[in-house]
Parts: C-alpha cells; structure tokens; sequence
C-alpha cells in the first residue's frame, strides 16, 4: 500500500470511528505499528489529526481561525447558547469565556437582565455594551488574538480577585478519552484558572467540538459541573461522554 493510500485510510478510518489505536490497526493492515505511527505523525504535522499515546483522535474544526469559527455550526452554537442562559440568574456573577459560542452566549442573554459578567475577551465584553442592566469587568493581559481573550500572568493575577456564581467553558474539544482541550497552553492554564474561581463550571459544547481534541489539555470531564451538547453530535458520541463519567446536559 502506497504511503498516500495508507493515510487516506487512516483518515477514513477517523470520521467513521472516531479514533485509530495504532496497535490495533497495525495489526489490521499487516503493517509495522512504526510505519503507522509515522504515518500519524506526518497527519498531525499537516493539522489532519491529533495524536495521543497509543493513536490518534480526530482533530477539532475550532481550531481554525476567529473570523472562519464565526461560520461554522452557527445553529449548534445558538442552541447551546439558549440553555446556558438560563444558568445565568437575576444578580450573579457568571464568567464568560471568549470565543464564538461564548459570543453567541453574549448576545442571547436577555436584555433586562441584571447581572455581573466577568470577562477576558474584548470581543465579548463589546457584545454586552448593548444590554443596560449588566455590569461588565474585563479582565487585561496579552491578547492571544486566536479567540481574542486575555492571557499570561497579568490576565491570571486579575482572576485570582475574582468569585463567581457560574463559568461558561469554552474549549475546542471535548472527547471521553481526552477530556477537554484547547490548542494553545497558556489558554488552557487561563481556563483553568477562571474555572478554580467558580463554584459551578458549564461546558460550552457544540456538535463540532464532541469527539475531538486538540493538543492541550483544560481540564479532565471529571473537573467540570457538566457538559451542555448539542444533541447534533449523535447518540453515540455522547453516550461515550456519559460512560466517562461526565454530567451531558442535552440542549434543544
């Protein structure tokens, strides 16, 4: 097998099974397991994989770019919008996340709201100028201009001074084996650092992120409240979320 057909194969074999253990594929095809682990690493080189100990998993289409994420699963992220809302009450404080469903998030919530938002993304904080009844705190550092949020050590000394109700997670994968992801470190370590001031953590989960992971790992499934999904996921993915141990709260 010419190595293109090997890693259209193992492409393949990624949308339909959602993981390749190389072991077990190797086996599979006849192939030494360090032909198919070098296959691997070449796809993951070219951003066409994720690979993880002992495989791969499928790679996240959050990871793209701010302005091509804004396009993508529009109606996924309304939907997991509508029901984060409602853990939003009357005079908490919620932390918002950045990026593009936490922006979704932003615009959904009501305009006679009266609440606290404590935010990192400038983008987010200039969505809730348009609602009177918010009290908006943004918190400053290096711009990490991928999903336009705050990060580093000024972003994370600002956090430390923060107590919140509720954090809405945003992340670009979320997988049963992996857990959730992001595709920058010091991301994640702000991610984590915004979810250890809260006392209820929410996943933003819509269906292109369920079953992928990107390179950096936020938190475990077990280190969050739940997990809002977008049912467009299927079945499948989300009972795998479900059988790890996670809380998946199915939004409509």
């Amino acid at each position: 097998m010419l190595t293109a057909e090997r890693k259209e194969l193992l492409l393949g074999r990624l949308r339909t099974d959602g993981k390749i253990v190389a072991k077990d594929l190797a086996g599979e095809l006849g192939l030494s397991e360090d032909t198919l682990r070098r296959d691997l690493r070449e796809l993951a080189a070219a951003g066409l994989c994720e690979r993880v100990y002992g495989g791969a998993l499928p790679v996240s289409p959050a990871l793209a770019d701010l302005s091509t994420r804004a396009g993508v699963a529009v109606e996924s992220k309304r939907r997991v919008a509508g029901h984060a809302v409602q853990l939003v009450e009357p005079g908490c404080t919620v932390l918002l996340d950045g990026g593009t469903t936490s922006l979704a998030v932003a615009r959904a919530l009501p305009r006679d709201l009266s609440c606290t938002v404590v935010t990192h993304s400038p983008t987010i904080a200039a969505a809730l100028l348009e609602h009177p009844s918010v009290e908006i705190h943004l918190l400053g550092g290096r711009i990490f201009k991928h999903s336009a949020v705050a990060c580093g050590a000024a972003a994370a000394e600002a956090a430390a001074a923060v107590s919140a109700d509720v954090f809405l997670l945003g992340v670009t994968g979320v997988h049963a084996r992996a857990g959730l992801t992001t595709g920058d470190a010091e991301e994640a370590a702000m991610k984590r650092t915004l979810a250890g001031r809260a006392a209820e953590t929410w996943v933003l989960a819509s269906a292109e992120k369920i079953g992928t992971a990107s390179r950096y790992r936020v938190l475990p499934l077990s280190g969050v409240t739940g997990i809002l999904a977008d049912p467009d996921a299927g079945a499948g993915a989300l009972g795998e979320l479900s059988g790890a141990g996670a809380r998946v709260v199915t939004v409509r």
